[in-house]
């Protein structure tokens, strides 16, 4: 998801200044007015990156969302850009700033920034936090830059093999979600009964929601459960098809599955599909024209149950015995 809110001059200045003045350190930024602005600019008090990071904490607030630029290394590119959206932060705060984060580094220079974490809580600021970051990356097996650029030509070739496109679509003045042109494709299948499911996910390196590889066209709503991932977040469009009470139905279902999944990218996962289930269903409604029945929202999709589906879409009637007169006494 991305927006239509640009860096002001006074940023690109701020930023100039931060570049040519290798004391400073830190130059935090927010969004004002539809606008990337400077809050501050923080100069270094040691040659550490870990011990500079404790001058940051009295603009780290528990439900203030922020832009963190810190200078961290000797070489080029030398910053890293930090989006910091506590999950006390106001919900358009959450969006504006989760949809913006790729703007900020595109209008200040990708080059400029090796790394562009994304942090929910304040203790991820600090010097034992970004331990913990580190940690984490090397876990990962590093790519050399051969096997980095072969990749990149692999999916350009995929992309291309299977003529997937992209489509930005715009849900208001300020904010737009580049969706793959085969998820709303799936989507409109759905819509005119043509297909049985679409599961949608979102790619976290680029937030674009794509089709994602376990959308299948189950045979029945039990094994569209199974077929759903058990470790990563979906969206999941199913047009079920049952008989209740003599007469056959085929209302559309939405089934949001985030499973509690340890480590970085599965916070940056739930913090993400919250932000963009609205943008999701507006585009399935707005663009697919999807008419939903129900919407049902668990972590594990084993959760979700046929009986429990059908309970919640037929609700068994309450038959009432009406109101009895209490007899007088002695009679």
């Amino acid at each position: 998801m991305q927006s239509g809110i640009s860096a002001s001059e006074e940023l690109q200045k701020a930023f100039s200044s931060l570049l040519a003045t290798p004391s400073d350190f830190a130059l935090l930024v927010t969004i004002e007015r539809e606008t990337l602005t400077p809050v501050q600019t923080i100069a270094g008090t040691s040659s550490d990156f870990g011990q500079n990071l404790s001058v940051l904490e009295p603009f780290i607030k528990p439900d203030v969302a922020l832009y963190a630029i810190l200078r961290r290394y000797d070489d080029s590119p030398r910053f890293v850009a930090v989006t910091y959206v506590p999950d006390a932060a106001k919900v358009r705060q959450k969006m504006l700033f989760a949809a913006t984060r790729l703007t900020l580094t595109r209008e200040l220079g990708t080059e400029h920034f090796r790394e562009t974490p994304f942090m929910t809580m304040a203790h991820e600021l600090t010097e034992k936090g970004f331990k913990a970051h580190d940690a984490h990356n090397a876990l990962e097996a590093p790519l050399t830059e051969e096997e980095k650029t072969l990749g990149d030509v692999k999916r350009a070739e995929q992309e291309a093999g299977s003529g997937t496109a992209i489509r930005e679509i715009h849900l208001s003045k300020s904010l737009s979600m580049p969706v793959n042109e085969d998820a709303i494709a799936a989507m409109k299948e759905v819509a005119e009964g043509q297909k049985a499911a679409a599961t949608l996910k979102i790619n976290a390196a680029t937030e674009r929601v794509e089709l994602a590889t376990d959308s299948l066209d189950p045979s029945s709503l039990t094994s569209l459960i199974k077929s759903i991932s058990p470790v990563e977040p979906r969206f999941t469009f199913y047009r079920f098809t049952h008989t209740h009470e003599g007469t056959e139905q085929t209302p559309v279902l939405f089934f949001y599955t985030c499973p509690a999944t340890a480590g970085n990218k599965a916070i940056k996962s739930r913090m993400l599909y919250p932000l963009m289930k609205r943008a999701v269903l507006t585009i399935a409604e707005q663009e697919a024209g999807i008419t939903l029945e129900k919407k049902f929202e668990v972590e594990d999709p084993s959760e979700l149950t046929e009986e429990e589906v059908l309970n919640d879409l037929h609700p068994k009637k309450v038959v009432s015995s009406g109101f009895s007169r209490p007899k007088r006494p002695g009679r």
